[in-house]
């Protein structure tokens, strides 16, 4: 298995990729969709407080084509959040809202999530992805550098 470390500066994803022999993996399809589910910038609801003031609520140019079936998730909001379990929360929901599709979609039975603050200004989270027999089909651990100290 591969190690995936991606850190989130609130306005850069660095990562770090690790594959097995130096080979690219080709049967990773859900750990890919997992990431592109999470790291993608979802757009926000008209309601939703747009951290940084410019009103500009993100979301993925191919979601025009689709709007019924959005890509992201809301992560981005929580950039300027002080380090609290209502952002814990907040950070679960936005996780679980942008991997209900591969649930909808029969991919997955359901998605176990689990987010703490593992030190100081870093938010992790832990995902595993059930098949629909009920068996874990891939764990994704994410780290996100945290800015939101105030």
């Amino acid at each position: 298995m591969s190690d995936i470390r991606i850190v989130w500066d609130g306005a850069t994803v660095h990562g770090d990729w690790v594959l097995e022999g130096g080979d690219l993996l080709t049967d990773g399809d859900l750990a890919t969709a997992m990431l592109l589910s999470v790291f993608t910038d979802g757009m926000a609801a008209p309601d939703d407080v747009i951290p940084d003031g410019t009103g500009d609520p993100r979301g993925w140019w191919g979601d025009q084509f689709d709007p019924t079936r959005p890509i992201g998730s809301k992560l981005w909001l929580l950039e300027r959040e002080k380090q609290t379990q209502r952002t814990l929360n907040r950070a679960y929901d936005y996780l679980a809202e942008c991997l209900q599709w591969l649930i909808d979609d029969g991919v997955v039975s359901r998605f176990d999530i689990k987010v703490e603050w593992t030190r100081e200004t870093f938010l992790g989270a832990q995902i595993i992805a059930f098949s629909p027999g009920g068996d874990a089909l891939h764990t994704g651990k994410y780290l996100w550098a945290w800015n939101g100290i105030n």
